[in-house]
């Protein structure tokens, strides 16, 4: 089945705990984490593999675009992990992740279920679709801050509805330059007709730079008018880090198209998410104002 390392590269194991920081700073925005320590451990569990079985799934569906793109990182495509095994440890992370949120509540598991399934139909068929491949990946993203809130309670935060607009914008924004990335790989082994068949590279990342300065501006806005984060310094420094490097990710893959680039800056956007998800978890435990 191959080494630990390999696995962990294909469940891409470093999404699974941002998902958890996610969720355990849902839960204590809306109103602090579960009293029982099961049902906090089955709220984890639920999306680390959830997580786990769409990257895997997504890997088995992409290995002829991974060839094409010459993605030797890639575990199956490097000959690590068989497509086979890769297939199996897709579908039972995805029923652990679905058993584990029936024990929770009527909540959780229907945003389980839904989101399991949809991860299985993007890495077959969604992702070949103009943007709504993309925006169910912003959705994936956001959707553990709407898990964690019906974790601790069946009304949704408004705190939490403005944290999904700024993670979901910022995630179309990110599946957008990995769209760049990757289309000469997906246009010939999967024949895709995403964004890019239909308009140029830099229209393209246009567009992505219009969707990260919309999530920078309302997570400003979070700063000023919504509490736990309202004039929280341990909101506003993570905030200005992430968003200034987002803004940098924004204008260099503008300026420039290559998919040297594009690596880069995917990478440098993702450790600015997992800033500005630190913010989200300090706040409500610091409610220390500047």
């Amino acid at each position: 089945m191959g080494t630990i390392g390999a696995f962990l590269r294909l469940t891409r194991i470093e999404h699974s705990a941002m998902l958890v920081i996610a969720v355990i700073a849902a839960e204590l925005i809306s109103g602090g984490l579960p009293h029982s320590a099961p049902v906090l451990a089955l709220s984890l569990i639920t999306p680390i593999f959830i997580s786990m079985a769409s990257f895997a799934i997504n890997d088995y569906f992409d290995v002829e675009s991974d060839r094409a793109n010459k993605r030797s990182d890639r575990p199956i495509t490097s000959g690590e992990i068989s497509m086979r095994s890769a297939l199996a440890i897709s579908i039972v992370c995805l029923a652990v992740g679905v058993i584990a949120s029936a024990f929770i509540n009527a909540h959780a598991f229907v945003i389980a279920v839904i989101f399991g399934a949809l991860a299985m139909l993007y890495s077959y068929r969604l992702k070949d679709i103009l943007l709504l491949g993309n925006i169910y990946i912003a959705f994936a993203m956001a959707i553990p801050f709407i898990f964690g809130n019906f974790v601790v309670t069946d009304v949704l935060q408004p705190s939490i509805i403005t944290v999904f607009f700024i993670v979901f914008l910022s995630g179309v924004a990110r599946e957008i330059h990995g769209m760049i990335r990757d289309y000469h790989g997906d246009a010939k082994a999967r024949k895709t007709r995403n964004l890019l068949y239909y308009m140029s590279k830099r229209r393209a990342a246009e567009i992505a730079f219009i969707l990260y300065l919309e999530a920078i501006l309302i997570s400003v806005f979070l700063f000023f008018f919504f509490e736990p984060f309202r004039y929280n310094a341990y909101y506003l420094v993570p905030l200005i880090i992430g968003d200034a490097m987002l803004a940098y990710v924004a204008v260099s893959c503008i300026v420039k198209t290559d998919q040297h680039t594009y690596r880069v800056t995917r990478n440098v956007s993702l450790v600015a998410m997992g800033i500005i998800l630190l913010g989200y978890l300090l706040s409500p435990l610091f409610l220390a104002v500047v």
